[in-house]
């Protein structure tokens, strides 16, 4: 099979799109024809300089596409069936082995291409918004980096709980394509100071929720914005700097800052039924999938170095050639 490889971490042109050994299936698993590759934030930062599986390596936590081979210990899919998959790296491929358990099945008629975003996004904000955030009807969300694919559905999801959603971007552009997702009060974080902004837009209480992916110097900010008993709802590095801050004002609020890690929990049936309610709702046009744009699964080195140029609101995909005709 063809794939998007390196031998090494390193900026995206560390790339090299080759012919590897096509993946076993393994007694619990299935192996899938890749449609679409959704790149994760995960898989830009691992290719950055995360553990490598093997050399070369085939990064990538998630993907959609046809099974066509099914372990002898799988039941509940079968030959031919559509699926998004999850797993630890293996979606920058035309094939894909993972666990059975890791794939959920699309319903008919549902954009495979849209349905290959959900699970990591989707599950991380329903996570960060209601597993870590507790979130109630008529309290205030702040999303951090409101254009990536975790602050797209964040936005949603809380909207649609009865929250009042602000939300941060790089730009005015950026943020007025998310007021049509549910988008209350946008931030632009390169022209204003994040904070003042939040205290003017909720009268001086700050906000009750924050869903962070962003971590280092913003994880001051949203520690600023909170409100009385504020949370937050830490789930990323994208900013790719260390995390230093003063986090002594949490105890003064009696405000709480919670990590959370959706591999952690991906395993267990409540976040495996989550995810499956999630693609579910999609497929019914309850929940909008954005894609910002795709790539030749060849050219993975061009849509990384375009995801870390922060242009992209939703998700950038790698399309297979032989998927792509």
């Amino acid at each position: 099979m063809k794939a998007a490889v390196y031998y090494e971490t390193g900026s995206p042109d560390v790339f090299r799109y080759e012919d590897v050994v096509d993946p076993p299936c393994y007694p619990s698993g299935v192996v899938i024809r890749v449609e679409a590759v959704s790149i994760e934030g995960g898989d830009t930062l691992n290719r950055g300089g995360g553990a490598m599986a093997g050399s070369p390596h085939i990064v990538g936590y998630q993907a959609a596409g046809e099974i066509i081979e099914v372990g002898a210990e799988v039941t509940h899919l079968k030959v031919g069936q559509k699926v998004v998959t999850v797993n630890a790296f293996g979606s920058h491929a035309e094939l894909r082995s993972v666990p059975a358990r890791n794939a959920w099945p699309i319903p008919d008629g549902f954009d495979i291409r849209q349905a290959s975003a959900i699970p990591v996004p989707f599950g991380t904000a329903h996570e960060c918004l209601f597993g870590a955030g507790h979130l109630k009807a008529g309290e205030t969300v702040l999303v951090q980096a409101g254009a990536g694919a975790v602050g797209i559905a964040a936005i949603q999801l809380a909207k649609r709980a009865g929250a009042t959603v602000l939300a941060t971007a790089s730009s005015d552009g950026r943020l007025e394509k998310l007021k049509a997702l549910g988008l209350d009060h946008g931030i632009n974080y390169s022209r204003d100071d994040v904070v003042e902004q939040v205290m003017k837009l909720t009268g001086g209480k700050g906000v009750d929720l924050v869903v962070d992916p962003v971590g280092g110097s913003t994880l001051q900010g949203s520690i600023g914005a909170l409100g009385y008993r504020g949370r937050i709802s830490l789930v990323g590095m994208a900013g790719r700097e260390p995390t230093k801050v003063d986090v002594s004002s949490l105890m003064g609020g009696n405000r709480s800052l919670t990590g959370v890690f959706l591999g952690a929990e991906i395993m267990t049936d409540r976040v495996h039924d989550m995810i499956q309610q999630l693609i579910d709702e999609a497929a019914r046009g309850e929940l909008q999938v954005v894609i910002d744009r795709t790539f030749p699964l060849s050219e993975a080195a061009a849509a990384h170095a375009y995801i870390e140029s922060r242009q992209a609101v939703g998700r950038v995909l790698l399309i297979p050639e032989a998927r792509d005709k």
